[in-house]
């Protein structure tokens, strides 16, 4: 476009990440990119490209970044074996989160992200810190301890002398 900045240009370094297709990176890499980067890349590592056509599906690649994939995994195996099912999203049953409600939830959080995408601070509680060395003991608590011991003390020795 003429008269307008054009996007920061950077490079995708996978540093030791594993570069096969579908990998994570390369789902970072699709967000930067439609987030406004320029990054050189190609569709070949993206989900959806057919190694034997040499195609690129767009709607593979949209059924990943929507987790649909995810979503049918979750009804087959809920088909299948529900005790399996159970185990394996115990997590999303606990959030009353359904195989059919996944597209709708990750649009609602790609909504919210352009919205505001400044990122939001978690609300942690200060961790209290560890005492190792056990706390001074006031003058008269330490004077009202050793008294207490001289008379425990003093009674077993009673006690001896008596048998």
């Amino acid at each position: 476009v003429v008269g307008e900045k054009r996007p920061f240009r950077c490079y995708l370094d996978v540093g030791l990440a594993r570069t096969t297709t579908g990998a994570k990176v390369f789902g970072a890499l699709k967000g930067a990119v439609d987030g406004g980067l320029d990054i050189p890349h190609s569709t070949r590592r993206f989900p959806g490209y057919s190694q034997e056509s040499k195609k690129f599906n767009a709607d593979v690649h949209r059924q990943h970044i929507f987790g649909l994939h995810v979503a049918n995994y979750m009804t087959a195996l809920k088909e299948e074996n529900s005790d399996l099912y159970a185990k394996q999203f115990s997590r999303f049953v606990k959030a009353g989160i359904e195989p059919t409600s996944f597209e709708a939830l990750y649009k609602a959080a790609h909504a919210a992200i352009r919205a505001d995408p400044s990122l939001s601070p978690k609300k942690t509680d200060a961790p209290k810190p560890k005492r190792w060395n056990k706390v001074k003991l006031a003058r008269s608590s330490r004077k009202n301890r050793v008294q207490q011991r001289k008379t425990a003390f003093l009674k077993t020795i009673q006690a001896g002398d008596a048998e």
